[in-house]
């Protein structure tokens, strides 16, 4: 997996933790799209908004934009931080 970090604004270990806590938790949420036939990259984590890209069977569903925003991006909000934003590369 790539995983191209860059950090912008605030404290650095602050973000470094941060970035740490999203790459880890995608991670596991890995494991839920994989069962479906499809799986997801992290382009890049800058600051609190995440650059990924889906694959497999999910980089071209219909549902994509679900996945992402009421998905992912909602699990990481209620978990991590509210004000992750998820942007989906293709």
């Amino acid at each position: 997996m790539n995983h191209n970090i860059n950090l912008k604004h605030g404290d650095s270990r602050k973000m470094d933790e941060l970035t740490r806590k999203i790459t880890e938790r995608l991670e596991t949420l890995r494991s839920v799209l994989q069962a479906d036939g499809g799986d997801l990259e992290i382009v890049a984590i800058e600051g609190k908004t995440v650059k990924l890209k889906l694959r497999g069977a999910c980089g071209g569903c219909p549902h994509a934009a679900m996945t992402i925003k009421g998905g992912l991006e909602r699990i990481l909000r209620d978990e991590l931080d509210p004000e992750i934003t998820i942007e989906r590369v293709m």
